[in-house]
């Protein structure tokens, strides 16, 4: 629903800048002169912190050797369980339920292969054909190591409309031969939430261990995991967390799974006071350390110290309330100046059901990401017709979205992206 005091112009704009609490932190960021970011769902930009936090591990190689597992300015042997408890607030969990460690790929398998136990008619995992790519692969290959078939065993809920999932069907998918569910909580080209909370309860009713991939979430919205009993979840921390290209992914274990030994199992999975004792029997950490698997990516961990200072100044709550009212006025610009030129938004309308950032959806939409780029403006691209825009909440003005959906309007109106093919680059 349009917001009743919008108004399209740039002083207007201003107006929200000049009310905007989050303001200050833009300045945190490396932002590039004469460019408008919009692809922070992707990636997100690199702050002064988090450039502070490396060259701080960088240092402390540098003096210390391998001694800076154990000393300097933040000690290596102890940085997943110390950044755990700064991210835990964001996805309402307690510290010991969360672990910075591996990938989003290799965190779900890490994960598939503790949970998924099947048993007599239970062994199919529940899944979604709007999910990103890497989860399907990663869930037909654990099937594979099972000895079942992908193509009978992975059930995949349908969309009605190939943006959005009904929660309905997907609990109607519950049936009792599933063994394991695993979800979005933000659908990557949509933008839609799903209802965890309710999703959560309904597989717990029948029986169902479920898990949730947060990567389009972690950092944009809040979550309560441990209040709705989610039994586990995964994410990257290089989209809306802003930890860098590479950066170390997190997951997260309900307590009243600690003491399961990982499915996967490496020295780091071990007890801390344990680990060096060098034994062949692992004593697993009563923690979601325990699914840790091998040595901690050092350099890529610590831009998130810094990054994580800035979350928790800034509080996931406030950031979530610039998010959606940043996201409405794009929405609110979109529908004013762009809906006679071919655009729909492909997100959900209601706050409630809205991630981080708006899809919007136009025949045309390869070439005009690159004569948008060829504009300055960065945006991301999703096939067939995506252009995914992310104001951010750190250090995205009210402004500088005006001035996209301007820039967007010249370019439709002086057919600028005629001159580019309508196919994606190697990298969208």
């Amino acid at each position: 629903m349009m917001a009743s005091n919008f108004l399209p112009t740039l002083e207007f704009a201003k107006q929200l800048d000049n009310e905007d609490t989050l303001a200050r932190f833009r300045e945190e960021f490396y932002l590039k002169p004469g460019s408008i970011y919009m692809d922070g769902n992707s990636l997100g930009l690199l702050s002064k912190r988090a450039e502070k936090a490396l060259l701080e591990s960088l240092n402390d190689w540098k003096h210390y050797g391998i001694d800076g597992w154990t000393q300097g300015n933040h000690p290596w042997f102890f940085m997943p369980e110390e950044l755990g408890k700064k991210l835990a607030p964001l996805v309402g969990a307690s510290a010991e339920e969360v672990i910075v460690t591996g990938s989003t790929t290799v965190n779900l398998h890490q994960l598939v292969s503790t949970f998924y136990q099947p048993d007599g008619n239970r062994t199919k995992i529940l899944a979604d054909e709007l999910t990103f790519p890497s989860d399907i692969y990663a869930l037909q290959s654990q099937l594979r190591t099972h000895g079942f078939d992908p193509d009978t065993h992975l059930i995949r809920v349908k969309s009605r409309d190939g943006r959005f999932l009904e929660e309905d069907d997907i609990i109607e998918a519950m049936t009792d031969d599933v063994a394991l569910i695993v979800l979005p909580t933000v659908l990557y080209r949509s933008g839609q939430i799903l209802d965890i909370k309710r999703l959560t309860e309904e597989a717990h009713k029948k029986g169902i261990l479920i898990g949730f991939d947060a990567c389009h979430s972690a950092g944009a919205i809040p979550h309560y995991f441990s209040e709705w009993d989610v039994d586990f979840a995964f994410w990257c921390n290089y989209k809306h967390l802003n930890g860098g290209p590479g950066s170390v992914g997190g997951l997260y274990v309900n307590r009243k799974h600690f003491g399961k030994m990982p499915g996967l199992a490496g020295w780091f999975s071990s007890n801390k006071e344990k680990q060096f004792d060098m034994e062949h029997t692992l004593t697993p950490a009563h923690s979601a350390g325990a699914f840790q698997i091998g040595t901690p990516h050092v350099l890529s961990i610590a831009p998130l110290i810094g990054s994580l200072e800035i979350f928790t100044e800034a509080g996931i709550e406030n950031i979530r309330e610039k998010s959606l009212k940043i996201n409405q006025y794009l929405v609110d610009l979109i529908d004013t100046e762009l809906a006679e030129m071919g655009f729909f938004v492909g997100s959900p309308r209601e706050d409630a059901r809205r991630g981080g950032h708006v899809s919007l959806e136009h025949n045309e939409a390869a070439r005009i990401c690159k004569s948008l780029k060829e504009n300055g403006i960065i945006p991301d691209f999703r096939a067939p017709n995506i252009i995914r825009l992310a104001p951010v909440a750190l250090y995205t003005s009210y402004e500088e979205v005006w001035k996209v959906v301007q820039i967007l309007k010249k370019i439709m109106t002086e057919k600028q992206y005629e001159k580019f093919k309508n196919e994606r680059e190697v990298v969208a």
